[in-house]
């Protein structure tokens, strides 16, 4: 009998859009013979199934089923397809666990600390085998003056909202006058914000999935933005960046960045499909930028490109990531 996944996609963020074409190529991709699937829409407190006859069906949240046609529907997995809150943040995984239903993703605890850039750099930093950049992070209930900011972080500097993915409310800072309006704009995605020194170079990345029971490090990625940095737009129109597999780098740096991406894959407990994102430098120096712990999965997205450069048709890949799912909570 096929094993009932739910794909669950939208959420409460700006990446809400994208999530919603990684949920369209994961049914689209999906091994048919294996597998049935309900995709879920996930609007703030609105989680909704649009049904094969057109009709939203409310999800019933006391066990996350649907009822279709008089037959209520229970889901053996869940495939989380949500970039952003509330599916990379650990919110949706708690919910999940709390009622036993595997999901594709890590749990909720590596989920909530790799999504919050400050303490996932902490974190890094005390694992101590790649440069992490000088950060702080400042709140809006006690904001500091741009003078004393610019006492610890240096000048040309980025802003991030600590939780958010997508580079949403980033801004690259050159000046003391753009600082503060900077901060604002990322304090209107999220409470904390990060201030980290620029660290220049070439970004690159490496997606690990734990296959069959068994680490594996796909091939590292260069990203070529034509914009200053890989923005949103950059990340999303591929007229603004180019992404090249396997990344134009020494192959001494090619190991040691898929060597430090398995590592982290296992000091952080991840599970699923995960991707690191590094900035390399001029004197051949890695630095840790980010932990993508549900990465886009369109066919325009890094990961899946990854995968087929290694060999793994994307309909496998999501195959064997739902049947250790199913194996493995």
């Amino acid at each position: 009998m096929k094993k009932k996944i739910a794909i669950v996609t939208g959420g409460d963020s700006g990446e809400k859009t994208i999530s919603l074409k990684s949920a369209k190529n994961i049914e689209k991709y999906i091994d048919k013979d294996k597998f049935s699937t309900c995709l879920i829409m996930f609007r703030g407190s609105q989680w909704t199934y649009l049904s094969k006859s057109g009709n939203e069906i409310q999800v019933d949240k006391n066990d996350f089923s649907v009822v279709e046609d008089g037959q209520k529907i229970k889901f053996d997995a869940v495939f989380i397809a949500i970039h952003g809150t509330p599916g990379e943040d650990g919110k949706l995984q708690g919910y999940l666990d709390m009622l036993k239903i595997p999901y594709t993703s890590c749990d909720r605890t590596t989920s909530a600390l790799t999504f919050n850039k400050f303490f996932c750099n902490l974190l890094v930093k005390v694992y101590g085998k790649v440069n992490v950049s000088k950060s702080i992070v400042v709140r809006k209930k006690s904001l500091p003056a741009t003078s004393e900011i610019l006492k610890e972080i240096s000048l040309p500097c980025f802003v991030k909202p600590c939780e958010s993915g997508s580079s949403i409310g980033v801004t690259k800072v050159k000046t003391e006058k753009e600082l503060m309006p900077a901060i604002e704009t990322a304090l209107g995605v999220d409470d904390g914000v990060l201030i980290e020194d620029f660290v220049p170079g070439k970004e690159i990345t490496c997606g690990v999935v734990e296959m069959n029971g068994q680490l594996r490090t796909l091939p590292v990625t260069e990203i070529v933005s034509k914009n200053e940095y890989f923005d949103f737009d950059a990340k999303y129109d591929s007229k603004k960046a180019d992404e090249i597999t396997p990344a134009r780098v020494p192959q001494h740096i090619y190991e040691a960045c898929q060597k430090i991406s398995g590592e982290l894959y296992v000091y952080f407990n991840c599970s699923g499909i995960v991707r690191f994102d590094y900035i390399l430098t001029p004197d051949e120096k890695i630095y840790f930028l980010e932990v993508n712990s549900i990465p886009g999965l369109t066919d325009e997205s890094i990961v899946p490109k990854q995968a087929e450069a290694a060999g793994i048709p994307v309909t496998e890949l999501f195959t064997m990531l739902l049947e250790d799912t199913l194996k493995g909570r």
